[in-house]
C-alpha cells in the first residue's frame, strides 16, 4: 500500500514552500521561523505547514520529510536528559559525504542546526552537549537513542497523520539509550555560565519551557 505524502494535501502555496526547501540549511530556515508551540500536541508534518506551529518532535518530524526530498533517509534521534528536570530533544540526522550534520526545533537558541562535519554520531550528539541546559542551567543531557526510521511509519502514513506523531513519541521512549557520561560524572558538571545562558535563552517562548512534574 503507497503511503500517502505531503504534497497530496497542500494548496499550491503550501507546496511550493516545501519545494524550496531545497538543502538542509533552507529547512532550518522554515522552522526558525516557525513560531515555537507551548503545547503538549505533536503535530505531523502536514499540520506543521498548515498550523505554522512546532515544538521539538513537530519540527523533527517536518525536517526528517523535508530531508527525505532530498535524498537522505528519514532518521530521527532523540537526545535525552536527566529524568524530571528537562525536555528531551529531536534531531533530524543526515550523512553528507560522510559527516553526520543535523535540523531541529528548539526552544533554545544552541539546540538546532548543525553542519554535517561531524564524523560520528556520538561525536554530532556530544556537540549539544554544552548548550543543552535546563532553565536553571544545569547541563541535563544524559544520552541518546539510536537512529529511528520514520519509513517504518510509511504504514502509518506518518507525515500527514497525528497519531503516526503520537507513536513515533511512544517508541522514541522505549529505546535503550545510548550514555554519554560515565558513573560520577554528573554530579561534577559546572552549570552554564551567565553569558552562554542568556545567550541560549534567546527568543525563547517561556510557556514552552520545562516544568518540573511534581
Amino acid at each position: 500500500m503507497t503511503s500517502k505524502l505531503l504534497e497530496d494535501f497542500l494548496d499550491e502555496k503550501q507546496a511550493s514552500l516545501l519545494a524550496g526547501l531545497t538543502s538542509p540549511a533552507k529547512i532550518q530556515a522554515f522552522l526558525d521561523a516557525t513560531p515555537y508551540s507551548a503545547s503538549d500536541e505533536n503535530r505531523c508534518p502536514l499540520r506543521v505547514i498548515q498550523d505554522r506551529l512546532a515544538h521539538c518532535l513537530d519540527g523533527g518530524l517536518f525536517a526528517a520529510a523535508a530531508l527525505r526530498r532530498l535524498g537522505y533517509p528519514s532518521l530521527i534521534v532523540d537526545l535525552l536528559p536527566e529524568p524530571k528536570i528537562d525536555d528531551d530533544h529531536i534531531l533530524a540526522v543526515f550523512n553528507y559525504r560522510g559527516c553526520y550534520g543535523a535540523v531541529a526545533k528548539s526552544n533554545f537558541s544552541g539546540l538546532r542546526f548543525r553542519e554535517p562535519v561531524y564524523r560520528s554520531l556520538r561525536e554530532l550528539v556530544m556537540s549539544y552537549f554544552e548548550v543543552f541546559f535546563n532553565v536553571d542551567g544545569l547541563k541535563t543531557m544524559r544520552g541518546y537513542t539510536r537512529p529511528l526510521h520514520l519509513a517504518a511509519y510509511d504504514r502509518m502514513d506518518w507525515e500527514v497523520n497525528d497519531r503516526a506523531a503520537d507513536a513515533v513519541e511512544k517508541r522514541l521512549k522505549k529505546l535503550r539509550p545510548v550514555p554519554v557520561l560515565a558513573d560520577g560524572m554528573a554530579g561534577e558538571l559546572s552549570p552554564a555560565d551567565a553569558l552562554s545562558y542568556r545567550a541560549g535563552m534567546l527568543g525563547t517562548n517561556p510557556a514552552g519551557l520545562y516544568k518540573p512534574k511534581l
